[in-house]
Formats: C-alpha cells, sequence, structure tokens
C-alpha cells in the first residue's frame, strides 16, 4: 500500500502538464483514468490476495474468497483516489507522500482494528473519524464475510456463532450485511473522484485571483521602495 501511495502522485503530476497543454480536460481524465486502471488493480488484488487469502486457513468457499478480492480492490483504487487529491493540493512530492500516509495512518487508527469502536474518544476519533474511514467498513466487511454462519466450538457441548463474536468481541455492526460495506466503499470510490474534479475546478477559480492578489502586492512594495530610493 505504501508503494501504491509512492507510484500515485506521479499520475497526478504528469496529469497537471498534459491538461496544461490543451490535451485533455479533468472529467476525461478521471473517466479515463478508472477505466484503464481498474483491470490491473483487480490483478493486483487477486494475486496477491490468492496467496494471502488460503495460506492464513481463512474460509475456503469461492465466495468467500471473491468477496475479499473486491473490498481489496476496492481499497486500492480508494487509496489512488485519495492520493490523486494530496497530489493535487500538496504540490511538493515529498510532502505528498508524507500527507498521504498520514492521511492513511490516521484512518487505520480510527478503524476499529487498533483500537475497539466503543473505545475511540467520541469528538474528532469517532465522530467523524471513525466514519468516514474506508478502512472500518472493509474491516468490518471481512469479519462479516469470515465469521457469519459459523458456529464455533468452547468447551464440550459449549458453542457459540460466529455473529456473537463479531458483534460482542469485535464490535461489528451487524444490522446490515457484509454488500452494504461493499457497496459504502463502491460509493466512496465515487466520492473521490468526484471530489478531485471539484478540487481541480476551485483551483481554477482560486488560483489566479490569488496571484493577481500576490502580483498586486509585489507592485505595491516595489513602487514604495522606489518612491523611498527617489532623490527628493
Amino acid at each position: 500500500m505504501v508503494l501504491y501511495i509512492y507510484l500515485s502522485l506521479p499520475v497526478a503530476q504528469i496529469f497537471s502538464r498534459e491538461r496544461l497543454n490543451g490535451h485533455y480536460g479533468v472529467t476525461t481524465f478521471v473517466i479515463s483514468n478508472t477505466l484503464s486502471s481498474t483491470p490491473y488493480l483487480l490483478l493486483i488484488a487477486i494475486i496477491p490476495g490468492a496467496i494471502a487469502y488460503y495460506l492464513s486457513g481463512l474460509q475456503r468457499q469461492i465466495e468467500h474468497f471473491v468477496y475479499f478480492t473486491l473490498v481489496l480492490c476496492s481499497c486500492t483504487m480508494l487509496v489512488e483516489g485519495l492520493m490523486m487529491i494530496v497530489a493535487t493540493i500538496v504540490p511538493d512530492f515529498l510532502m505528498g507522500i508524507i500527507t498521504g500516509a498520514g492521511i492513511q495512518g490516521i484512518m487505520m487508527l480510527t478503524s476499529g482494528f487498533f483500537q475497539l469502536p466503543n473505545s475511540l474518544p467520541n469528538i474528532v476519533w469517532k465522530y467523524p473519524m471513525y466514519y468516514i474511514s474506508f478502512h472500518k467498513y472493509a474491516l468490518q466487511g471481512f469479519y462479516k464475510n469470515e465469521f457469519l454462519g459459523l458456529v464455533l466450538n468452547l468447551e464440550g457441548p459449549i458453542t457459540v456463532s460466529g455473529e456473537k463474536v463479531i458483534a460482542e468481541l469485535f464490535q461489528v455492526e451487524t444490522g446490515h450485511s457484509k454488500w452494504v460495506d461493499l457497496a459504502v466503499l463502491c460509493g466512496m470510490i465515487m466520492t473521490y473522484r468526484l471530489l478531485f474534479v471539484v478540487i481541480i475546478k476551485v483551483l481554477d477559480i482560486v488560483k489566479p485571483i490569488l496571484k493577481g492578489m500576490t502580483f498586486r502586492c509585489n507592485t505595491k512594495c516595489i513602487h514604495g521602495i522606489e518612491n523611498l530610493c527617489a532623490p527628493s
């Protein structure tokens, strides 16, 4: 994931240069980039995902692996969209990597894995960070994918359902299915892409205004210095 953060930033920088040359617009780039990268991201999710999934001893049914792959691919697409937004706002390459990695780290810390959801401080960390972190929906989808439908043996005849385990032990929201979590991830993919377009459009309006203000300030400073240095 860190490598993909590193590779996503040059894409946005190349886009900015190509756009200045008038080759294509923002909407065209977003659509073409999404369509062209999705097959490769899916392939990246399938091959390492198959190695990690089956070596970990998870459920063997093909439908569980398909869900695992879809969530993994969705998370990769979300990282791509997030890093494109970061590269647009933060022009420096190194600062873009640091900013993107920091955002990813905060989202992971508030996803409910390192700290259970009920243990998160309500202000900022749970509301809103916990609910806007896409890791939360990916993690809960993974839990439901592996535990729902299982019956675990404890001691002797004592058994416990997988749903009870994830609800009480991991504090997973079981009021909706795992496919709802996947749908939320897909919705966040579209949201990140639209947000990228909106930020580009806003920057196109704001940058000339800021440059004009800076130019006027510099002009006033130059005239002021010339007036002070002029002989009386």
